[in-house]
This record gives structure tokens, C-alpha cells and sequence, in this order.
């Protein structure tokens, strides 16, 4: 049976050119964008006490600097995506280069926390360039499906490797630099990709993309901002006003959005890739599985540092085989589809993690690290074919001229499905922990302190630090064993969902046979992508 699906996706792959060697060097280049663009998101959280001490933001400053970045990536990916499709991918992936790098300088030397809140809101306006650019560069260079999947893989191993490289980077340049050294690292990065970028990447555009839909794009935007905002306040706060009127204006906006892309005859988004069955069964299983990723690496983040008691830098070194298992699962997804379906090999997957979040809810006693480091590598291991084959799916099943618009959609469900796994799931885990450390709480501690330790973990662990010895130490031990049923619990529910989107993929994907190709429900541009000169 194996030998009978290798042939019967050979035969189909014969009808796509292959890539050539330009190809292949191109990716390289590209690989080295997704490494910067993973490696700035993980730096930052390391230089937070040096920058607070230099600069002395606000609570609400220091806030804003460590969220902005995110926001604005988040609510900029579509508008970039379209934006490639309509002034080349080559073009935006070089322009937002230049302006990351010049972001970057400007980030560094700050002189004041505005500074630095502003110059990073500019930074994530630049960086939501480089993922829809580059991944829409991939779908246009490797038009081959057993090709493209690999060049898919390799992206997909390139964020994981910036993020694993991230932490050491940043703990090294902390230890013999100031704060703002973090920031340079991507300068010379992209220094090299913008010179060489123009010599080893094609250009690719749509040319029958009509003019920038400035309103769309405003709505677009302010939507995904406002949605953004929402979780991440009901994530830090639990449910308030300030969340319902954020989420609300999301959903409006959002609503109005649509209705408009309906009535445009050039819309910032084609509203019919959503009727191409490939491509929102995959979108929504890229949702879920970062729906889920995300809690799980902040909750096993957490226990390392606060249950364990590890630095940043001892807790980033442990978490580098859970990385390596992304690297390895990204770069191994291409080898089994070609032996099999991508419905069964994003299931298999999919269980593999469910197994991970199984050995992780055995927290809570002897031989933790072990535990931490074995469900990690598992779930990792196994998320990293998901993400890369529905990526694969999502870019392959929409025609070559308008992927850039299908990555943007792509990354920014990648954002949502993150910050609504931690909110919700999130919320739900430190409901469970208020609730068991409420019955656990040594009675010598005053109203006020007890209060204070039900909020989270660190503030109970900073609150036991001013308590006599013994009372200290009960409240540690309570604090940290309700963490480790909070977190039993996330990872349970975690491991539920693995198994109902396998099981999703099984039953939407399963006539699906190797790699996506364009799909013909959906007629493309009248000439398709245009490929400009290389120079």
C-alpha cells in the first residue's frame, strides 16, 4: 500500500516543475529572516530587569513594551500579506527588512520607555512583513508539492531554531553588554538579507490586484487589535468592562470588514478561500494546535522557574530539547507524506501531543524536571508536523498569486489561536489554583497576604519570602502544589483537544492524497503570478 501511494504521488508531482538550485540558496536567505523574526520575540523577556532599572518605566509602561510588539504583528499580517500580492513579495520581505533593522537601532539606544514602546511598536509593523513574505516566496519558488512541503518544513524548523537560540543569545549579550544589545543582533542579519535577497530571491506579484483598500486595511487592523487586546486583558484581569468593550469592538469591526469585502471588486480579502474545504479545515486545525502550544510553553515556562526554582537562563537551557523537537518534527513531516496521507501523518501527530500533555499531568511529585522534559519533547515532537503540513496546506490550496494574502491569514490565526489558548485555557488554570490554594493556605496568614498569594504563583512565592520561616514555607509548598494541579489540569484539557483534532483531521483531510495543489473551485487572477526580473 505504501509503494502504491509513492507512486501515485510521484506521477502527480511530474506535472510541477522542479525547483533548481537558485531555489534552494533562496531559502536559505529566507531561513535566516524566520530565524531573526522568532529569535527578537524570545530575547526581550530576559532583558526586562536591566531595562527596567535603566529606564524605569511605569507598570503600564513596562506592559505596553513587552506587548506592543505583539499587538501590532498581530493586527498587521493580513494587510501585509495582501500587500506582497500587490507590490511583490521580494519588494515588502527587502522593505520590511530595512525597516526592522533601522527599528532595531532605535530600540536599542532608547532613552526613555516612550522611546522604546514606540520604537517597538514599529518593529512589529515591520516584522509582520517577514512571515507572510516569506512563506509567500516559499508557495511561488517551490510550485513542486513534495518540494514545497520540505521548503515548508525547513521554514517551519527556522522559527523553532530562532526561538531555541533566542534565550542563550540574549542570556550571553546580558552578561557582558547592556540591555539594548539584545536589539542588535538583527541588524546584521538584515543587513546580509537585503544584500543578499535582491540577488537570490524572484520576485513575485498578482497583476491583477487592484488598488490598496486603505479603510479595509484600517479595519482589518484596529479589528484584530481590539480582539488581541481583549484576551490579553481577560488573561491578566479575568473578565471586566475593559475586556467586554475591546471584544465587542473586535466583533463589530470585524463584522464590518466583511460585509465591505463582499462589495469590492478588489477585496484586501478574498472571503472565497474560506469555501475551499483544504484550506479552512487546516486553518482551523493550525488555530487549535496553537491554541493549545501556547498555554502548554507558558504554564511548563512558569514550573520550571517558580515551582523549580530555576533562573531564566537555567530554565531557557531546559526547555532546548523541547526546540530540537520542533526543529526535528518540521524537518521529518515532508519524509512521511510522502509514505502517507497528510490527514494520517497530522493525526498521528496529533496523538503523539496528546501523549506529551499525558506523561506532563504527572506533575506534582518526585522527579518533576524529568517529567517537564520528557511531555515537552513529545508534544513538541508532535505539534511540529501539524503546524508545518497545515501551513503547507493552507499556502498550497489557494492559486500562487494569491498567497501572500493565505500566509497572512495563516500567521494570524497562528497569533489568535495563541493568545485565546492562553486566556481561556490560561484563566481556567489560575481559577483552579485560586481555588485549591483557598483551602490549603496556612491560617496564620493575615486576610490581606492570603488575598494577595491566590492571585498568582509568584506573588504567593514573593508574599511567603516575608513570612516567618514556617509559615513561609507551608504557603510555598501550598502555592506550588494548587500550580501543579492547575497545570495537571490545563494539560489534560490540552491533551482532550489533541485527540478531538485528530480525529478532525481524520475526518475532513482523508481524501486529500500528498501535498496540496491549487485548488480548482476557486479561479485565479486571469494571468496568474507575475514573476518580475530576478535582479
Amino acid at each position: 500500500m505504501a509503494a502504491r501511494n509513492i507512486k501515485i504521488i510521484a506521477n502527480e508531482a511530474d506535472a510541477f516543475p522542479r525547483a533548481s538550485r537558485r531555489e534552494w540558496i533562496g531559502l536559505a536567505v529566507i531561513a535566516l529572516a524566520c530565524v531573526l523574526y522568532s529569535l527578537d520575540a524570545t530575547v526581550l523577556d530576559l532583558a526586562v530587569p536591566q531595562l527596567s532599572a535603566a529606564l524605569q518605566p511605569t507598570s503600564s509602561q513596562l506592559l505596553w513594551v513587552v506587548d506592543i510588539y505583539g499587538f501590532l504583528l498581530a493586527g498587521s499580517l493580513i494587510p501585509m500579506g495582501v500587500l506582497g500580492d500587490l507590490i511583490g513579495r521580494r519588494r515588502l520581505l527587502l522593505i520590511g527588512a530595512a525597516a526592522f533593522g533601522l527599528c532595531s537601532i532605535a530600540a536599542a539606544f532608547s532613552t526613555s520607555a516612550q522611546m522604546l514602546i514606540a520604537a517597538r511598536a514599529l518593529q512589529g509593523i515591520a516584522s509582520a512583513t517577514l512571515a507572510p513574505s516569506t512563506l509567500s516566496l516559499i508557495r511561488n519558488m517551490f510550485l513542486d508539492p513534495q518540494q514545497r512541503t520540505f521548503a515548508i518544513g525547513m521554514w517551519s524548523a527556522s522559527f523553532s531554531a530562532g526561538a531555541a537560540i533566542g534565550p542563550l543569545v540574549g542570556g550571553m549579550l546580558l552578561t557582558h553588554f547592556w540591555w539594548g544589545s539584545v536589539f542588535l543582533v538583527a541588524v546584521p542579519v538584515m543587513l546580509l538579507l537585503l544584500v543578499l535577497g535582491p540577488r537570490l530571491l524572484p520576485e513575485y506579484r498578482d497583476p491583477g490586484a487592484g488598488r490598496p483598500d486603505l479603510v479595509s486595511a484600517a479595519l482589518s487592523l484596529i479589528a484584530v487589535l481590539a480582539v488581541i487586546y481583549s484576551i490579553k486583558q481577560f488573561a491578566q484581569d479575568g473578565p471586566g468592562w475593559q475586556s467586554l468593550l475591546a471584544i465587542l469592538a473586535g466583533l463589530v469591526l470585524f463584522a464590518v470588514f466583511i460585509r465591505r469585502q463582499r462589495h469590492l471588486a478588489h477585496p484586501l480579502l478574498d472571503l472565497r478561500l474560506f469555501r475551499l474545504p483544504t484550506f479552512s479545515a487546516s486553518l482551523i486545525i493550525n488555530t487549535l494546535s496553537f491554541f493549545v502550544a501556547f498555554a502548554a510553553f507558558l504554564f511548563i515556562a512558569q514550573y520550571l522557574q517558580l515551582v523549580l526554582g530555576m533562573g531564566p537562563w537555567e530554565a531557557g537551557l531546559w526547555t532546548l530539547p523541547s526546540s530540537i523537537g520542533l526543529v526535528v518534527g518540521s524537518l521529518l513531516a515532508p519524509m512521511f507524506v510522502r509514505i502517507a496521507r497528510p490527514a494520517y501523518v497530522m493525526a498521528a501527530g496529533l496523538v503523539l501531543m496528546a501523549v506529551g500533555f499525558g506523561v506532563l499531568t504527572r506533575l506534582g511529585g518526585a522527579g518533576d524536571l524529568w517529567i517537564v522534559v520528557t511531555g515537552s519533547v513529545l508534544f513538541t515532537l508532535g505539534i511540529a508536523p501539524v503546524g508545518t503540513l497545515s501551513t503547507d496546506l493552507i499556502v498550497g490550496t489557494v492559486p500562487p498569486e494569491r498567497a501572500g494574502a493565505a500566509s497572512g491569514v495563516s500567521e494570524t490565526s497562528s497569533e489568535l489561536g495563541g493568545a485565546l489558548g492562553i486566556a481561556l485555557l490560561g484563566s481556567l488554570a489560575i481559577a483552579v489554583y485560586r481555588h485549591e490554594l483557598s483551602g490549603t493556605i496556612p491560617h496564620e496568614v493575615g486576610p490581606q497576604a492570603r488575598q494577595a498569594a491566590q492571585d498568582t504563583l509568584g506573588v504567593a512565592l514573593a508574599v511567603a519570602s516575608q513570612l516567618p520561616d514556617s509559615i513561609g514555607l507551608a504557603l510555598r509548598e501550598a502555592a506550588r502544589a494548587a500550580f501543579a494541579d492547575a497545570s495537571m489540569l490545563l494539560f489534560t484539557l490540552c491533551g482532550g483537544i489533541a485527540l478531538l483534532m485528530a480525529i478532525a483531521a481524520v475526518v475532513l483531510l482523508r481524501k486529500l492524497k500528498g501535498a496540496a495543489s491549487s485548488d480548482q473551485n476557486l479561479e485565479p487572477a486571469s494571468h496568474g503570478a507575475v514573476k518580475e526580473s530576478d535582479a
